[in-house]
């Protein structure tokens, strides 16, 4: 299965790779993630924050991360209003960029996602690689 990296935004929207930033904004230790990146989260604007959590899944084609994006983009946002996902395909790498004022809520929409994120790229692996279109 192909190896997924999570990036992190910092302050200012500056990436932040150990989320030390976020960690010590909110009185924590940085936690680091399995693979690719600190899947912590961190908030943008002290008044008002926004929540930032990317996802980059690289695939071994950019057919294949073409065909993902287009099974898992019908599924949109159950709360559009306060969670905002956008995916790209950029030369065989599904971007996922999420933005969210609810962190719980960010946080059920990633979830879910990687839920079905699991189930195309298990359906992919069982059909095998896909045709040229």
């Amino acid at each position: 299965m192909p190896e997924a990296g999570a990036g992190l935004a910092g302050p200012e929207g500056r990436e932040d790779p150990g989320g030390a930033g976020a960690a010590a904004a909110a009185g924590r230790a940085p936690r680091a993630s399995a693979r690719g990146g600190d899947a912590a989260l961190t908030a943008r604007k002290p008044g008002n924050p926004l929540h930032t959590f990317a996802l980059s899944v690289p695939f071994p084609s950019p057919l294949e991360a073409d065909i993902a994006r287009g099974s898992l983009a019908p599924d949109s946002e159950p709360h559009r209003d306060v969670v905002r996902k956008e995916l790209a395909v950029r030369a065989g790498v599904l971007a996922v960029c999420w933005r969210a004022e609810d962190c719980r809520l960010l946080r059920t929409s990633v979830i879910n996602f990687l839920d079905q994120l699991s189930l195309v790229m298990r359906t992919m692996q069982r059909f095998g690689p896909p045709l040229s279109r």
